[in-house]
């Protein structure tokens, strides 16, 4: 099975020695998106909400890249810092998916790259 590396101009590059997504046959694979702006620069903000906004506008910006969208995600995990942002993270997540409602794993970690509050990866179909 072929893999087909995904690289969107208007999502940030990515910070390591990874991939923005990886596609194989019919699905897409995201690496988890944080608050970083296209240009790099981090949205260096104590508000959880507008770190989502960036995240989300970030994940579907790089599954419209690799031929899919947000009503095609499958799975999603979510990593909040501090879980007592939950529903404040998720009334954007709820905002940005709106009816479609893929399956979810939220995890609450010590940190995160950059010290970013949230953070969200994806599986899609194409």
């Amino acid at each position: 099975m072929s893999l087909n590396f995904i690289q969107a101009d208007n999502v940030p590059k990515a910070i390591g020695p990874y991939s923005q997504a990886v596609q194989t046959g019919n699905m897409i694979f995201t690496s988890g998106q944080i608050a970083l702006k296209p240009n790099g620069e981090f949205l260096d903000n104590t508000d959880v909400e507008i770190q989502a906004e960036q995240v989300l506008t970030n994940l579907k910006n790089l599954l419209e890249a690799g031929g899919s969208s947000l009503d095609r995600v499958v799975k999603t995990t979510m990593f909040l810092v501090n879980m007592d942002d939950f529903s404040k993270a998720n009334s954007i997540y709820a905002k940005y998916f709106g009816d479609h409602k893929p399956a979810r794993s939220t995890i609450g970690v010590k940190v995160l790259p950059r010290n970013a509050l949230i953070e969200i990866e994806a599986i899609a179909k194409i």
